[in-house]
């Protein structure tokens, strides 16, 4: 039984939450992804998936400066948080 209780501290430990971007914008025929240990980016148009990429990697770098992981956030500070990094 104490063996069962450690592979589920395992498996707990190994799942972590992510952020997917996902751009519906691209025409060029491109094949875009940006992959980073805790998001990931599919598709849109250049200039779109260069701002999605910018968004989350400032995103990251605020829960950085913050202490927080993206699981321990609230979703309504990650929407301000999310929305204060995206260029304008």
């Amino acid at each position: 039984m104490n063996r069962l209780k450690k592979n589920a501290a395992k498996q707990q430990k190994k799942t972590s939450a992510q952020l997917i971007g996902i751009g519906l914008d691209q025409i060029d025929g491109h094949k875009r992804i940006t992959q980073a240990e805790h998001f990931a980016i599919f598709g849109g148009s250049q200039e779109t998936h260069e701002r999605m990429t910018e968004t989350v990697v400032k995103t990251f770098e605020t829960l950085d400066r913050k202490g927080k992981n993206l699981d321990q956030v609230d979703p309504h500070e990650l929407k301000d948080i999310i929305n204060d990094s995206t260029p304008k």
